[in-house]
């Protein structure tokens, strides 16, 4: 009898909705002190497009708190009894820092370029159907982005096949890149409508939001590319 309580204790649905809930508030400390050297500068851009590319720069390190936020997610076991989110983003962190900044950087710099440039369309004196031609390469980037972000935060592969994995998976699982687009529309909402900070204190839930909007692409990069 003493085995058997032992063995549900910790386990039961008021349990797992508490260590989920002091999951989520460990990774979002975390994220928080992750992603406070772009965002103490952030916070006091301006918004105006000759900024963009000090925003980029604003945003590294958000990439490499991300993938170790969906690693801590990932893994965590929702189990009071085998609670550990502060090591596992650690874990998460120390391994993904090079493999994401690979694909988080250059992401970035490519959307400043765009960022720049469909500010100064007109000064340019280009056709007005480029904007739409950038926005769609922009919203390329992006998703291709989001997609190799949870790739290399969950997953060992080479950078080249990490980048495949994510377009191929742009049609593969649409749900996927759907749901990114609604997850990022929220995120700007929330920005527009107050700031970058309170977007920030929202981070642990939009990240595992977004966890669970992958789940298709996961499942089946495990089962077909994964031994």
């Amino acid at each position: 009898m003493t085995a058997e309580a032992g063995q549900r204790f910790g386990t039961g649905p008021l349990a797992r909705a508490a260590a989920l809930v002091h999951t989520l508030l460990v990774v979002e400390v975390l994220l928080l002190v992750g992603t406070l050297p772009g965002l103490l500068p952030l916070v006091l851009l301006g918004h105006d497009a000759s900024n963009l590319p000090l925003l980029a720069a604003c945003l590294v390190p958000a990439g490499p708190a991300l993938a170790a936020a969906l690693f801590t997610l990932r893994h965590q076991r929702l189990d009071l009894t085998e609670l550990r989110p502060a090591a596992l983003f650690r874990r998460g962190y120390r391994v993904n820092l090079l493999p994401v900044l690979r694909i988080w950087v250059p992401m970035l710099v490519w959307l400043a370029v765009i960022g720049v440039n469909l500010a100064n369309l007109r000064a340019a004196g280009v056709p007005s159907w480029w904007a739409v031609l950038l926005v769609i390469v922009a919203l390329a980037v992006t998703l291709v982005g989001a997609n190799a972000l949870l790739v290399t935060a969950l997953f060992r592969f080479r950078t080249r096949d990490v980048l495949r994995l994510a377009g191929y998976f742009l049609t593969r699982t649409p749900s996927v890149p759907v749901g990114t687009l609604v997850l990022l529309a929220a995120a700007a909402g929330i920005t527009a409508v107050f700031s970058e900070a309170v977007l920030v204190l929202l981070g642990a839930p939009f990240v595992l939001a977004f966890l669970r909007i992958g789940e298709p692409m996961i499942d089946k990069i495990q089962k077909e590319f994964t031994t």
